[in-house]
This record gives C-alpha cells, sequence and structure tokens, in this order.
C-alpha cells in the first residue's frame, strides 16, 4: 500500500490533485496515471458521492460501495488517495480504501462526523468553511485531536463575500498554520462561484494560478486542485477546474517559488 508524501514541516510542496468527482473508474485511472506523469508523488483525490450539489438532478457520483471499491483499486496501484465523507457511519468504510478522509467545508462544525473521522486513525482534512474565520477552524481541529489523532491537515477555500461569491483573505493562511497543522490551500474551490450558473456553480479559472502563487508566497505545507482533462464536459464543478495540460507549468512556478519561500524562512 503507498504512503503519503510528507506534508509539512519545512517539506516542499505537496499536491493533491484529481477530479471533483468519480465519473468512471476509467477515468480516475486515467487522470491519476497522467498526474503522476507530471509530478511524481502526489496524493489522488476524488469523491464517491457529491451530497451538497446545488440541484437535485446534479450528478453525485457512484455512491459508497461503488466508490469505495474504485478508490481502494487505485490505492493497490500505488496511490495514496483522499476522499470526503458525509456522514459518520461512513469513516469505517472509507477509511479502508483512503490515506486521507476529508471532512467538506459546509461540515466542518459537525462533532460527531469529525469525531468519527479522528477514530479511524486516518490524516483527516478539514475543510474551512466559507462561513468559518480562519481564528475559528482549530475548534474543529481540536475535536478531532480529542479522539487521540493529531494527523490534521486544515485546508482554505475561500469565505462568502455577498451571494454568488468568494475571496481569499490571505492573512488566513497564516492564522490558520498558527493551530499547528499544515495548512492547504484549494486553488480551485477558491475560485468557485457557488450556484452562479443558477443549478449549478460556476468558476473563474483564470484566477487560479494567482491566488496559488499568493498563497504558496505566504508559505502553505500544500496545493489542492481538481484537474480535469476536458473541464467542459466534467460532470462536477468542471467550471472552476484546472485543465490538465495546464498543470505542468503551473506547478513548475509553484514548486520554484515555493523553495525560495521556505528557503527564506529558514534562512
Amino acid at each position: 500500500m503507498p504512503s503519503l508524501p510528507p506534508i509539512g514541516r519545512g517539506q516542499p510542496l505537496a499536491l493533491i490533485a484529481g477530479p471533483c468527482v468519480i465519473e468512471s473508474e476509467e477515468h480516475v485511472h486515467f487522470l491519476a496515471a497522467e498526474i503522476r506523469k507530471i509530478v511524481g508523488a502526489f496524493i489522488f483525490k476524488a469523491s464517491f458521492d457529491k451530497a451538497n450539489r446545488s440541484s437535485l438532478t446534479s450528478y453525485r457520483g457512484p455512491g459508497l460501495e461503488e466508490g469505495v471499491r474504485i478508490l481502494a483499486g487505485l490505492r493497490r496501484e500505488g496511490y495514496a488517495v483522499l476522499t470526503d465523507i458525509h456522514e459518520p457511519s461512513q469513516a469505517e468504510k472509507v477509511a479502508e480504501a483512503a490515506d486521507i478522509l476529508q471532512i467538506p467545508a459546509f461540515l466542518c462544525r459537525q462533532t460527531d462526523l469529525l469525531l468519527a473521522a479522528g477514530r479511524t486513525g486516518r490524516t483527516v482534512n478539514i475543510k474551512k468553511g466559507q462561513f468559518v474565520s480562519p481564528h475559528d477552524i482549530r475548534n474543529a481541529a481540536e475535536k478531532v485531536v480529542s479522539t487521540g489523532n493529531n494527523k490534521i491537515l486544515l485546508t482554505e477555500r475561500g469565505s462568502s463575500f455577498g451571494y454568488n461569491n468568494l475571496v481569499v483573505d490571505m492573512r488566513g493562511l497564516k492564522i490558520m498554520r498558527g493551530a499547528g497543522w499544515p495548512v492547504v490551500f484549494d486553488a480551485t474551490h477558491s475560485v468557485q462561484l457557488p450556484s452562479g450558473g443558477g443549478a449549478a456553480s460556476g468558476g473563474q479559472p483564470q484566477f487560479i494560478e494567482p491566488l496559488s502563487r499568493a498563497a504558496v508566497a505566504v508559505g502553505i505545507a500544500g496545493l489542492f486542485v481538481e484537474v480535469h482533462d476536458a473541464p467542459e464536459r466534467a460532470l462536477s464543478d468542471g467550471a472552476n477546474a484546472l485543465r490538465l495540460d495546464l498543470l505542468p507549468e503551473l506547478l513548475r512556478r509553484l514548486r520554484a517559488l515555493d523553495a525560495l519561500v521556505k528557503t527564506a524562512l529558514h534562512a
């Protein structure tokens, strides 16, 4: 089974990447292989169920049973895997197929969900809710710590800024880092326009790189980016996804900046 790439404590910028949702078994294996060719070691992410889609008719994913089977297959191929859970009852089963359990932003204060994730012993990635201040997300982390699990990541994904818009306060990355856990920047959800398309979310992918550069300059442990080979055909969040062929140059520039920043911070 794979081991997680090191994240934080002066380590180089880690990458969490993959499609928003599992569209098919063939597709996730294709994307995982293509991303690995570009970046080497990384953490593959994909959701088995998108329970918070804008519309009832939106595609949600293959569901728990099939999704866990597909993700377990990726782990057997040597990929570290991240996926989100929405209910406490999902935690133990999903932990069999994932190295990191993700708490969705909308659910980041759900105590029972955080405790169930913590009890699995897996790393827990807590997405900071659009409605939560960077000072307050440590309360969610401390719920996980209460289970004896200190393997936590905190992820910034933008804050609500009026209707159908998000803004990233770069001060929050430093504040969150002060809580003592590695901080990840979600570059693609941060450029989302929630429900901006009426029955679906819109996005501004042209701002993925500028915001990512700013986050890396502040000093982050990892970058979270949803990637798709054809965002215009993606079944979820294609409007804010990064096109796969743009990943190599983006990562090259961000890694160079990350090395410079971390050298300066530890000089």
